[in-house]
């Protein structure tokens, strides 16, 4: 299972319908497309993941992108082609910013570059769509809020899965308190493979005549120039907080959306690297505890040397559960019965024979249930529609004409992030971290 499985999806509901009916009519709407409703967009990295954001704006009707810029002039040329040919490729991308013409951008760099491009973004009077995860240290993220509440621009962060319908239909679900009363979540992602471990094939033109090393350091440690550090980035400290903050993301994101949550109160946990030795060094085995204080536990577990684990999150009430499999949501009822016979039958027989005749014990112990029961089967959604990171585009759009807050904002994103930086924070110093609710920081 690849991270666009794992989390496509889009609206099921009427909304999806809408969606789905606009995206298929687009090449008709085009040309009706108002003025007001038209945006010009920067981007600023192209990679993979940011190309697929590119296809996602440009299936908006009204969405231009005019300008693209990365360190590797492949990625570049490629993402021009992208966007018809249209958009105009920098070398640096404070012209982006600079550029009065262009009302957002979307930011798809290394996570060591997104505090200071979100910022300078803002303050250049840009909307800002940023990848995920928000921020490289939790610190930043205090300071993307700020400068969101300063510019009064729009931010949204990209986990695109709670713009899906089943974890709207979940946090319905929860919300109603159809699963009773929730005391452990399970979340996991596992992969088996090179690609999943981020060691990405290396384009053969890759050379310092094509790749523009300082541009991608930036604010990171100076290192001799390295292209498996460059195209592999997230397997190393200096540009990544690895499987936490590339997956566990997600997870969280997911989690704090159904659960109405805000942060864990204490995180604990570990991390390995057994396998994945060579050019990398953050684990590729990471196991993560969270206390929250509305009452429940989340378990956070990936490793890359097996994908036999259900990738997924599972939702465990006392009235029952809900679990996540690629673009499936399905709900369990806890069909629970008592059956103390095992203990009672050691008791003395005539207490045992007066407790089984007692008529409350019939009813509620299996082996003494007279009258039939009806037993509650599983519940199945499956997501139709757009892609969910289609949707999650659109609500970043619709927020930007309408001037409303995101579906994900900074805050949000940032209390995601920290979740990330909070469980390496503790697999590195070995110890439980806690968080400070009135500083939304680490304590």
């Amino acid at each position: 299972m690849n991270r666009r499985d794992f989390m496509k999806g889009s609206l099921l509901s009427g909304a999806a319908a809408g969606l789905t009916s606009r995206a298929s009519a687009q090449p008709a709407q085009k040309a009706r497309v108002s003025p007001s409703d038209r945006k010009t967009v920067g981007v600023i990295g192209t990679g993979a993941r940011a190309q697929q954001l590119m296809d996602a704006a440009l299936a908006i009707p009204g969405i231009e992108i005019v300008a693209v810029s990365d360190a590797y002039s492949g990625r570049a040329q490629r993402a021009q082609e992208r966007a018809g040919g249209k958009a105009k490729i920098h070398r640096d991308y404070h012209e982006i910013l600079a550029d009065k013409g262009i009302d957002t951008v979307i930011i798809g760099t290394p996570d060591h570059w997104h505090r200071d491009m979100a910022v300078q973004a803002m303050d250049a009077g840009k909307d800002v769509y940023i990848e995920k995860p928000l921020t490289y240290t939790v610190d930043q993220g205090l300071e993307i809020i700020d400068a969101a509440k300063r510019t009064k621009r729009i931010l949204q962060v990209g986990s695109q899965g709670i713009s899906s319908a089943t974890q709207q239909k979940a946090r319905e679900m929860v919300k109603t308190g159809r699963l009773g009363q929730i005391t452990m979540i399970r979340a996991s992602y596992n992969r088996n493979t090179s690609e999943g471990a981020w060691l990405y094939p290396i384009p053969p033109d890759a050379s310092p005549q094509t790749v523009d090393w300082n541009a991608f350091l930036g604010p990171a440690p100076k290192k001799p120039f390295s292209l498996e550090r460059f195209f592999r980035w997230r397997c190393f400290w200096d540009y990544s907080g690895g499987i936490a903050t590339d997956l566990f993301v997600h997870l969280v994101t997911s989690i704090h959306y159904i659960m109405d949550a805000k942060m864990p109160k204490t995180v604990l946990a570990t991390g390995e690297l057994y396998r994945w030795k060579e050019n990398r060094d953050v684990p590729d085995t990471v196991d993560g505890i969270m206390v929250y204080p509305e009452g429940f536990t989340v378990n956070l577990s990936s490793t890359f040397n097996n994908q036999s684990g259900d990738s997924g999150i599972d939702i465990l009430g006392t009235e029952g559960s809900l679990s996540f499999r690629g673009s499936q949501l399905v709900f369990r009822p806890e069909n629970v019965h008592s059956d103390n016979r095992w203990v009672v039958d050691s008791w003395p027989k005539a207490l045992a024979e007066a407790y089984y005749s007692d008529p409350k014990v019939q009813k509620e112990e299996s082996p003494f249930t007279w009258a039939p029961r009806m037993s509650q089967q599983a519940e199945t959604w499956d997501e139709l529609g757009e892609d969910a990171t289609i949707v999650h585009m659109t609500n970043f759009f619709d927020s930007v004409k309408s001037r409303k807050q995101p579906v994900e904002d900074a805050l949000t994103g940032h209390r995601a992030a920290a979740c990330a930086h909070m469980v390496n924070a503790s697999l590195r110093e070995s110890k439980a971290m806690q968080w400070d609710f009135a500083k939304e920081k680490l304590s």
